[in-house]
């Protein structure tokens, strides 16, 4: 992309970090030159909304997780993200906390023993609602993109869902599929 456009792969995001390594984020934005960064404005337990609910294959309202933050690269608002997990994974860990967690959640969830090895994700395009607009620093003809990622561990339970917005004129989302 040119200009102020950002390409960016999920497979970082789904691996365990090695120990003291930093998060995905923050190594996927230095190694562009860029510094990365995030504002956690929430952690704790919420009602699953239903669209997370189907995502974790639990009821409606059922007890989550929430991990909401502001992603930001070189101080500029690029990403929001809303991170759940069903509450018998994350209730009293640092998932639940407002604290940066080292290596990132995956590299937590995996030394948990929740490693993830299969993810769906679903992009659609959208206008951005009042907060978003606000939250992105967007104007109300910009569109945004919704990436909603599913992760899954070896008995194909979800143990992650995350659902992130980003202007769209500011992305790339890039795909690598292998087969066989």
């Amino acid at each position: 992309m040119s200009g102020t456009g950002w390409t960016s792969t999920s497979m970082p995001y789904l691996t365990p970090r090695a120990a003291g390594d930093t998060d995905a984020w923050t190594e996927e934005a230095l190694a562009a030159g860029h510094r990365g960064g995030q504002r956690i404005l929430h952690a704790g337990e919420t009602d699953a909304p239903s669209t997370v609910a189907r995502m974790l294959g639990l009821p409606d309202g059922a007890a989550v997780t929430v991990r909401r933050r502001i992603i930001e690269r070189d101080g500029t608002p690029t990403e929001l993200t809303d991170t759940y997990y069903p509450a018998d994974i994350a209730a009293g860990t640092p998932l639940a906390g407002t604290a940066k967690i080292r290596g990132g959640a995956v590299t937590l969830l995996a030394a948990l023993g929740h490693i993830g090895v299969r993810a769906v994700e679903n992009v659609t395009a959208r206008m951005p609602d009042a907060d978003e607009r606000t939250q992105l620093h967007l104007s109300a003809d910009q569109p945004v993109l919704q990436l909603a990622r599913t992760t899954y561990d070896s008995t194909d339970r979800p143990i992650q869902a995350d659902i992130m917005v980003m202007p769209a004129e500011r992305q790339q989302l890039q795909y690598e599929i292998r087969i066989g």
